[in-house]
């Protein structure tokens, strides 16, 4: 696909965005608004814009090279996947009715209610702190994979490219608030799922596969094996050690993470927000 097309698609889709924040952001006139979305958002479209956010680009790039690792990772990836389900089982019945009883706009606002203003701070400014580096790493590869394929082509120096990026996403963000992100969000996930499907087809057309050639030929490779059960001591891929610490990432990195959590307790209720997270896990 040429430099232009692929250009094209990211215009189109910034302007898509710039339009939801645009009409999103009319009504958004108090911090209510602005971080909880009056708490009016729909468990449905928080749940499917979860998906893309918990996900993203890197993901996208990263996993199938982990899974494709010369030192053996095959599908190992996925018994960490489920100790993320099991995470957010936790987060959906004990942190969320926390932060719904507590009716907190920022879930540090626990933190300073247990603790005092300092340890909220301190919180508040750690958060921030690993947001920022997390983020900027995130964009540095989505920016690189731009770079590559599209303004290269351009002449269009590095520096440069970071700074349209970092422009055109402050600009579908700084008004709308939350309520422009939960849409936004849905949309991503989207893009997101059609890429993934799109991706398969292509390199199924490439490999003159079928569908289903495609799973059987996959499942008789050397990349098929999810479950490692042999030498627990020695092996850091062992399906315990797996369950475990996807269970705990999850529940530090989205019950304790203010980015994940803040659309979650935009929905209208406790339940509404269980059957959200229930619903994404």
């Amino acid at each position: 696909m040429s430099p232009n097309i692929l250009l094209a698609f990211i215009i189109g889709y910034f302007v898509i965005l710039i339009s939801i924040s645009f009409f999103t952001s009319k009504k958004t006139s108090d911090n209510s608004t602005f971080f909880i979305a009056n708490r009016n958002s729909k468990w449905y479209l928080v749940a499917f814009g979860m998906i893309g956010t918990a996900l993203s680009g890197v993901t996208f790039i990263s996993v199938p090279g982990q899974v494709g690792a010369l030192d053996g990772h095959q599908f190992e990836y996925f018994q960490f996947v489920i100790g993320n389900a099991l995470g957010f089982i936790v987060v959906a019945t004990v942190l969320l009715p926390l932060y719904y009883r507590m009716n907190l706009t920022s879930i540090y606002g626990y933190i300073e209610k247990r603790l005092g203003t300092v340890s909220y701070k301190t919180a508040a400014g750690i958060f921030l702190m690993s947001r920022t580096i997390g983020s900027a790493f995130r964009l540095y590869l989505v920016v690189i994979v731009l770079q590559k394929f599209i303004f290269d082509s351009y002449g269009i120096p590095f520096f440069v490219t970071v700074l349209i990026s970092l422009s055109l996403i402050w600009l579908y963000t700084f008004r709308g608030g939350l309520k422009t992100i939960i849409i936004t969000d849905t949309l991503q996930t989207v893009f997101l799922v059609l890429s993934v499907l799109l991706t398969i087809y292509f390199i199924c057309d490439s490999l003159n596969l079928g569908l289903v050639e495609a799973f059987e030929t996959v499942k008789n490779s050397g990349y098929s094996k999810i479950f490692f059960v042999n030498d627990f001591l020695s092996n850091r891929f062992h399906v315990s050690k797996q369950l475990i610490g996807g269970m705990f990432v999850t529940i530090a990195m989205i019950g304790l993470d203010q980015d994940l959590m803040q659309k979650n307790l935009s929905c209208k209720n406790i339940g509404e927000a269980q059957k959200n997270m229930f619903t994404f896990t």
